[in-house]
């Protein structure tokens, strides 16, 4: 299915009427905007009091600072970088937020059989984006960079919560998972102190909770990857999260060809063929992972993937501007399941 065909079918599907609950006029929108993390973060939600509201945008914002604080691999003194610090070194002690996303992620990079791994951080070193390389590394650097990368060589100890990297020149980053962390951390936040509804914008990473004053769902963008700020159609979402990938924003060309930041961590080398991945599911942090994992892996094995992912579904766009839909999404905009 070509991207026109699409965006067709879902703009017609999503200008249908939905019926929901009647206004509540006592609700005001509040939005909020910052650049953190490298990204845009936007949150936006519904209260009733300016001051409460304030306040509450206040202590989000200081727990996305919080957590960069924990996983940026570009402050020397973050955690995250003294885990890299200490590769081969020693194990070390860090904050048990930091150390459950870790062992979460090697869980994702277990489901996913290696397509997803903080460990390719290692290869930032011969693919410095977003500057990019000025030339292509030979495949002789590559090996053995790549011989650093790898899940399996994450030592995590959880008694005492310490994490240590087994070989010299390993490293870890959460580019592939972390704003979608933040975004889980600051809904959490925003329902604990009584939010009832609101969306969290962390860098195209989204989730929202509740629904509108009319009782309709939240209206997210799915992403167009030929079109700078475009978007394929708008996605009714309800309790849900929106997450792209893709390699449109991030990439170098070399002798007329684009190279994607998005690398594979099994042969080293970044990821072509696909221009973006969009997942859709309950959690942002996992469907951040499952995005970067699905481009790894291409549309035909991604597909087949999340279709046994209960609660996910995705929007493939390859090189050549085909869709790919999973199967729930197949049947919801073009009523029919795919071959059974």
């Amino acid at each position: 299915m070509r991207l026109q065909d699409i965006w067709i079918a879902l703009s017609i599907l999503f200008s249908l009427p939905m019926t929901g609950q009647n206004p509540t006029k006592n609700l005001i929108r509040f939005t909020d905007v910052s650049q953190k993390m490298g990204s845009r973060f936007e949150i936006s939600f519904y209260h009733h009091d300016s001051v409460q509201a304030e306040k509450l945008f206040d202590l989000a914002w200081k727990e996305v600072d919080r957590i960069e604080d924990l996983i940026s691999s570009w402050d020397p003194n973050s955690e995250t970088s003294k885990i890299n610090k200490n590769a081969g070194v020693q194990p070390v002690k860090i904050d048990p937020l930091l150390f459950q996303l870790i062992r979460r992620s090697t869980l994702v990079s277990k489901l996913t059989q290696g397509s997803f791994d903080i460990s390719y951080a290692a290869l930032d070193s011969i693919w410095p984006f977003p500057k990019g390389p000025a030339n292509i590394p030979d495949s002789t650097t590559v090996r053995r960079i790549l011989s650093r990368v790898g899940y399996s060589k994450i030592r995590l100890n959880q008694q005492d919560t310490t994490v240590f990297l087994s070989q010299k020149g390993m490293k870890i980053g959460f580019g592939a998972i972390g704003k979608g962390f933040v975004a889980e951390r600051v809904k959490a936040i925003l329902e604990y102190k009584g939010v009832r509804s609101g969306v969290v914008n962390a860098g195209g990473d989204l989730i929202t909770w509740g629904t509108l004053p009319n009782g309709k769902p939240w209206n997210v963008g799915i992403a167009d990857p030929n079109r700078k700020n475009g978007i394929i159609s708008m996605l009714p979402t309800l309790n849900r999260a929106v997450v792209t990938s893709g390699n449109y924003e991030r990439y170098v060309m070399i002798n007329g060809t684009r190279y994607s930041h998005i690398l594979d961590p099994r042969t080293g080398w970044p990821v072509r063929g696909v221009k973006s991945v969009t997942i859709i599911g309950m959690n942002a942090e996992l469907c951040d992972a499952l995005a970067t994992a699905v481009f790894v892996l291409g549309p035909e094995l991604g597909l087949d993937f999340i279709n046994q992912l209960k609660g996910y579904d995705c929007l493939i766009v390859d090189s050549d501007d085909q869709v790919s839909l999973s199967e729930n999404l197949s049947y919801e905009l073009f009523g029919e399941k795919g071959d059974d």
